[in-house]
């Protein structure tokens, strides 16, 4: 059934000069399709950019299906298929460029910017691209696969938006370049890491469907079938070097995410009997922030700082806010 699949979506080479143009630049438009890409990619960056710190999910969609990076990089990928080094080589220093200016016009859009008005840590839109972790890279990799399949048939080309909205290239150059300019190194690297996991992922799952829909190689010489196995190799290799501290994140993210339980059951352990609850609770390595609101008298903190330490076995530092609640009946009942 696969095998039927394949022989009846089988590329049509005779399409392949036309891909290549496409995506390569050439030919008589190539100076106009390359200044496009320049202002697309210029207006993608400062949407993504303002979208990003005003935390608004809507606009950085819509910078995702304007940014045209993809097209450099899948016409790397289809040159690392067809063994084309010059071609591989010329998409792949477009790619390059493209990501060193999206980063630096991030941070000049963003050096005028208070960083009291960049919430770094409950911007979800800023902080979801800081700690990557393994979902990203399969993310990264099926979507890459669909790029490929989009971009080498023309009848299903009307999915390509779809495909720019899964991969997410420019906002995570985005974040980055907001988090240089706010001198927050660690939540660039970590936004860095999503782009290049992205960037990998779509080299390796995106020439593997192009391998398997029939754009191979096979009538070139030796020359051109050895430099894309050394190519593709690299490409593995960057993957599965990606994927460890993607790893690490996950596992570190889980184990976040158990002690943040921990810790909420036995602050309501703490609050049990009382008129208070918890309505946010928040653990961050040996910091607890709770928000608590209710009425009544409170209890003790102590007991609770000395619980916490007892249970995780190391000193906790609580930041409490309470809101007290007073109760009012209206109208009166003046005849009691």
């Amino acid at each position: 059934m696969l095998e039927e699949f394949i022989r009846l979506n089988k590329f049509d080479m005779a399409y392949l000069p036309i891909l290549q143009k496409k995506l390569c630049f050439e030919g008589e438009c190539a100076g106009n399709e390359i200044l496009n890409y320049g202002i697309l990619l210029t207006l993608a960056t400062i949407i993504s950019t303002y979208g990003v710190i005003a935390g608004s999910a809507a606009t950085v969609i819509g910078a995702m299906i304007i940014a045209p990076l993809m097209t450099p990089i899948m016409a790397a990928t289809l040159a690392i298929v067809l063994g084309d080094t010059e071609r591989a080589g010329r998409s792949m220093m477009i790619v390059t460029i493209s990501t060193i200016y999206v980063i630096l016009l991030a941070a000049l859009l963003t050096c005028s910017i208070s960083p009291l008005s960049i919430d770094f840590q409950e911007n979800q839109e800023i902080f979801s691209r800081t700690a990557p972790d393994m979902f990203a890279l399969y993310v990264a990799l099926a979507a890459g696969a669909a790029g490929a399949f989009v971009v080498s048939r023309e009848s299903v080309s009307d999915s390509l938006p779809g495909v720019a909205i899964a991969i997410s290239l420019v906002p995570p150059l985005s974040v980055v370049g907001i988090s240089l300019s706010k001198l927050h190194w660690g939540d660039a690297t970590g936004s860095l890491l999503l782009f290049l996991t992205n960037l990998f992922a779509i080299l390796v799952s995106g020439g593997a469907v192009f391998w398997i829909s029939g754009i191979n190689p096979g009538w070139m010489d030796k020359s051109h079938s050895k430099k894309r196995k050394q190519a593709f190799t690299i490409a593995v290799i960057c993957v599965a070097l990606i994927s460890v501290p993607l790893f690490i994140s996950g596992y570190e993210t889980l184990g976040q995410a158990y002690y943040t339980k921990e810790a909420q059951d036995i602050s309501k352990s703490w609050l049990s009997g009382t008129g208070y609850e918890i309505t946010a609770l928040d653990l961050r390595k040996q910091n607890l922030t709770l928000h608590i609101i209710g009425t009544g008298e409170m209890p003790d903190p102590g007991l609770l700082h000395t619980a916490l330490d007892n249970h995780f076995k190391k000193p906790i530092t609580i930041e409490m806010r309470v809101i007290p609640v007073n109760i009012i009946h209206y109208p009166s009942q003046a005849w009691e």
